[in-house]
C-alpha cells in the first residue's frame, strides 16, 4: 500500500473536493482519497495495479493537476 499527500492549487470549493475524491476514488486499486478545500491538500492511498503516474495523469485530465 502506498500513500501520497500533495497540494492541488485548483481545489477551491466543495465541488472541487467531491470531483477529486469521486474521480480518483473510482480508479482500480485506490483505497482512499481525502481532499480539503481549506488546505488544498489531497491524500491518496492505493495499491497495485494503480500507480502514482496514472493518478497524476487523471488529476491533470480533470483539471486538478498536483503541484510539483
Amino acid at each position: 500500500m502506498q500513500t501520497k499527500t500533495f497540494k492541488v492549487p485548483n481545489i477551491s470549493c466543495g465541488h472541487c473536493v467531491h470531483a477529486v475524491q469521486s474521480e480518483v476514488g473510482e480508479l482500480e486499486g485506490v483505497k482512499s482519497v481525502v481532499a480539503s478545500a481549506d488546505t488544498k491538500m489531497v491524500t491518496v492511498e492505493w495499491q497495485e495495479p494503480q500507480s502514482w503516474d496514472s493518478i497524476k495523469a487523471l488529476l491533470e485530465e480533470i483539471n486538478y493537476p498536483p503541484e510539483n
